[in-house]
């Protein structure tokens, strides 16, 4: 059972918001400050936004699921992105997600229930000559199968 959070737009991110409200290209760069604060951007707070600057919930959902970078769910305490560039697919980086979703017991753009990881897959890290690459928050690691990923992911539960 999960327990509903409170959230509430404190003072700075509401004179944010007011300060953007009739801005052009406002939404995206308010819903980035409060991904900044909250690290996601809760439903009330997408809600309370809507009331504030006068835009349709469904549009601000519109660019929430149309962006990759923004989460509406909390994020885990530790990000596990693995590559899914061109390199690092054709080197295995299928093998690495399947073994990651096997091991946490979570997909793609979903986060453990002991809130440990979240998982993603991205476009290109930018270590082609390493691949398959994979990081978790912002080690990364090369050349990584399968096999060795227990090992890795095992460093990080319980550690801040």
């Amino acid at each position: 059972m999960e327990i509903q959070q409170e959230f509430t737009l404190s003072d700075e991110l509401i004179t944010f918001i007011d300060a953007w409200k009739e801005k052009r290209g406002n939404l995206i760069m308010i819903l980035h400050r409060i991904q900044q604060e909250f690290g996601f951007v809760p439903r009330q707070v997408a809600i309370e936004l809507s009331r504030r600057i006068d835009v349709p919930l469904a549009k601000i959902y519109g660019v929430l699921t149309f962006y990759h970078y923004f989460k509406q769910k909390k994020p885990g305490r530790h990000t596990l992105s693995v590559c899914t560039g061109t390199a690092c697919y054709l080197k295995g980086a299928h093998g690495v997600i399947q073994e990651v979703e096997n091991l946490l017991g979570v997909g793609i753009k979903e986060s453990t229930d002991d809130g440990e990881f979240s998982v993603e897959a991205v476009r290109c890290i930018g270590c082609c000559g390493l691949s398959p690459v994979m990081t978790i928050d912002e080690e990364v690691f090369g050349g990584v199968k399968p096999d060795d990923l227990a090992e890795i992911i095992s460093r990080y539960h319980g550690k801040s």
